[in-house]
């Protein structure tokens, strides 16, 4: 089945009759929040290109920064509550065919997403890579948990696929713009905090203050290169350990991607329920190992959460947080891993290790992920079929991964090259395969990776 993306209106209101590109009237992108940094400003100039209208809507100082073409910025000064109204009023007035967001769940997104369900606009969504960490991901509708992923199986991937499956590459072991990413990240809360005067009923979707948001990027950005050398030095001892060790990949606890698309509201609640299993069922000399996030900045309280639950367990001297260290070298010793819906999870399937997620998750199909109860996981995973994961990784890199980033300038010209014309095409992604319409996607160079 195809999921195809109605054709966008023509504008409307009272902008200036649209320019004509090739022939076809030139279409109204209507922009929302972004990555931190300067992603969607580098991506406004190539659509503008084309002779489409492109609009930006700031919702705070960190939006309005990254936006050079201050003409086309619409700020909303109102609260959440008044979003809705002004959001309608910016769709009739500057005829909007397009809306392109960075993540779907976050409340302003949301909104938006529900709002245009049914006047014709197509919703483009970006978010980090399915397939990280040189990937980012590019579809239409909905993402994580509300992709169409979700509802095309594996027979039908592998009836689209176009050639033969060639041979799964290895991702890179390292995800080339965390320091990037962490940089933007602290400068934009940064922005937020000193520059916000037009914009003061601006809340964020998260639950703490901007302020503290702000003081815990700064904190993240300081103290990375200290971290990495103890972060070195407690991998070195585990590994050199010898223990048989099962893997839980941490998510951040404000991450859409976890909270909706999950049972669980806090990081506890999930470490709480892996600790409990393992405790219960892994054989007595078996060791389980909870690796934090990349970004994880402390809030969550994740440390003080797995030393009380192993407490509880009894089984501390079995459990062990690592708050860094690269993902790829600790899945290669793992035995099973655990998780609520990471993306990382993807790297254990590649190497043909056990997975079981908790939440809904878009790599959560059958012959992928295990559908044992955790207890029966953690005493004897059932192993994913590498035929199964090797259609599922191939259909992705030809559809909806774009090879680059969202925040070094070398990676984001590389996903760039690719995202306007993904943009502008009549087809999302998983459509575009289906027919025969998709693009062709440039190698990435060693240099790159």
């Amino acid at each position: 089945m195809l999921h195809q993306s109605p054709s966008p209106p023509r504008p409307a209101g009272g902008e200036s009759p649209a320019a004509v590109t090739n022939g076809a009237p030139a279409r109204a992108f209507l922009m929302l929040q972004g990555p931190h940094g300067p992603f969607f400003d580098r991506l406004a100039r190539l659509l503008r290109a084309t002779g489409a209208q492109i609009w930006r809507c700031g919702f705070n100082a960190g939006d309005e920064f990254f936006w050079s073409d201050k003409a086309s910025l619409i700020r909303h000064e109102g609260t959440a509550l008044d979003w809705p109204d002004h959001l309608r009023r910016i769709l009739d007035d500057k005829g909007i065919t397009d809306i392109i967001l960075y993540g779907d769940v976050r409340p302003i997104h949301d909104a938006a997403r529900k709002l245009t369900a049914t006047r014709g606009v197509t919703v483009h969504v970006f978010e980090e890579g399915y397939l990280r960490p040189y990937w980012i991901s590019y579809e239409r509708h909905g993402s994580n948990g509300n992709s169409v992923l979700l509802d095309i199986p594996l027979a039908q991937m592998r009836r689209v696929l176009r050639e033969q499956i060639n041979e799964v590459r290895r991702p890179p072991a390292h995800w080339g713009d965390m320091g990037q990413h962490k940089f933007y990240g602290a400068f934009y809360h940064f922005l937020v905090l000193v520059a916000n005067r037009r914009y003061r009923a601006y809340r964020g979707h998260r639950e703490i203050s901007v302020r503290q948001e702000f003081r815990l990027n700064l904190r993240r950005l300081l103290l990375t290169p200290i971290h990495r050398v103890g972060q070195a030095l407690q991998w070195r001892r585990l590994r050199l350990s010898g223990w048989p060790y099962n893997l839980v990949l941490m998510q951040l606890e404000h991450d859409s991607n976890f909270l909706g698309h999950s049972a669980f509201t806090r990081n506890a609640q999930f470490v709480q329920t892996a600790v409990a299993a393992f405790a219960r069922s892994a054989p007595r000399h078996h060791h389980l190992i909870l690796k934090a996030h990349p970004l994880e900045d402390g809030r969550a309280g994740n440390r003080a959460a797995i030393h009380a639950a192993a407490e509880a367990e009894g089984v501390a001297h079995r459990v062990h947080y690592i708050r860094g260290g690269k993902l790829a070298e600790i899945l290669s010793h793992a035995r099973a891993v655990v998780t609520v819906n990471s993306t990382g999870a993807q790297q254990a399937l590649w190497r043909g290790i056990p997975v079981k997620a908790l939440g809904r998750a878009v790599y959560g199909k059958p012959g992928l992920v295990s559908d044992q109860s955790l207890d029966e996981f953690l005493a004897s995973p059932d192993a994913p079929d590498p035929q199964a994961y090797r259609t599922f990784r191939d259909y992705l890199l030809q559809t909806s991964q774009i090879p680059g980033g969202f925040y070094a300038s070398r990676s984001r010209a590389h996903a760039l090259r690719l995202v306007a014309d993904m943009l502008l095409s009549p087809h999302d992604p998983y459509d575009a395969l289906a027919t025969g319409q998709v693009l062709p996607r440039q190698q990435l160079s060693d240099r790159l990776r």
